[in-house]
């Protein structure tokens, strides 16, 4: 049984594996090895998207496609009969996590305006302090997946209140559904979104989410570029009523002449929540587990389904 990933790295991290199982790296997937029988199990590389997701046909014997990212948007809809998708759910959890609360305390300590005053060697004490502070705020998590719970988690040291929203609503788990948006947001101080990207997803933070937010709320988007209607989001934050921190934009990359990247209420980062130096051991140990489930006929887990 061959199994092919992208990393060569990836090789010693995957433990123990079955004899029967053969393991190629598989770095550059439009440049596919001459022999692709027998190829049952594929981790394609990071953001992989279209072009790799058109190689599927080229593998007969395929049946799992496992990603190494949280988001499984590009791939959905697109297996053939037979081939299960897996994502990383997990995997992201704990640097997505970290960059969410640093993001937060950036914003609402102004950092970016005390690097921008460092940056003319200017000693900003009185122009910038006192700031905002993370204490006592109304925290909104929009997606409540294991990254939504890992945000969660880390941010209960800051006496923050929590209101956690997904598709449906869990009532036994005192989450709520998405139609209560907006009862919800006017009662938020940060907003920070985590959906996945799907049909129903798509531009979910337009318009009238935006103005929901009360004067000086922090949104807060580590999901998908999509997710966010540009437009509407350079209105709302070229008021200077809100403010931002947004590791997805759309487009992605963000062209050098975007306003968004002049507005001193935004923080962007290029889409690096979830890149760390400890994500690949993370991820081929899932991946590891991954082969040997199907190796061993198991069922595997984080099979992708619609929603969030």
């Amino acid at each position: 049984m061959k199994v092919w990933i992208p990393h060569e790295a990836g090789s010693a991290l995957l433990g123990e594996l079955p004899p029967e199982v053969t393991v190629e790296v598989v770095e550059h997937p439009e440049k596919l090895p001459s022999e692709v029988a027998g190829v049952r199990f594929w981790v394609p590389p990071f953001l992989a998207g279209s072009d790799a997701g058109a190689l599927l046909k080229e593998l007969p014997d395929l049946a799992v496609v496992q990603l190494l990212s949280a988001g499984a948007d590009a791939w959905v809809g697109r297996m053939p009969d037979g081939v299960t998708l897996c994502d990383a759910r997990g995997v992201h959890d704990p640097s997505t996590a970290e960059w969410v609360v640093t993001a937060i305390l950036a914003q609402l300590r102004a950092f970016p305006a005390f690097a921008r005053a460092q940056a003319r060697r200017e000693w900003a004490f009185g122009a910038v302090a006192p700031t905002d502070e993370l204490t006592g705020k109304r925290v909104l998590i929009v997606g409540a997946g294991s990254i939504g719970s890992a945000v969660r988690d880390r941010l209960v040291p800051f006496d923050v209140s929590f209101t956690l929203v997904a598709r449906t609503a869990r009532p036994e788990q005192g989450v709520h559904g998405v139609e209560e948006l907006p009862r919800l947001l006017p009662e938020a101080d940060v907003v920070v979104v985590l959906v996945p990207l799907t049909e129903q997803t798509r531009g979910l933070i337009d318009a009238a989410f935006l103005a929901a937010m009360p004067d000086g709320a922090l949104l807060v988007n580590a999901a998908r570029g999509p997710v966010a209607r540009t437009e509407a989001l350079v209105a709302e934050l070229g008021t200077g009523r809100i403010c931002a921190a947004l590791d997805v934009t759309d487009p992605e990359p963000l062209p050098a002449d975007h306003p968004l990247w002049d507005m001193p209420n935004v923080l962007l980062t290029p889409h690096v929540a979830g890149s760390v130096r400890g994500l690949l051991p993370r991820a081929y140990r899932l991946v590891g587990e991954q082969v040997r489930r199907f190796a061993a006929g198991q069922p595997l887990i984080n099979a992708v389904v619609d929603g969030y």
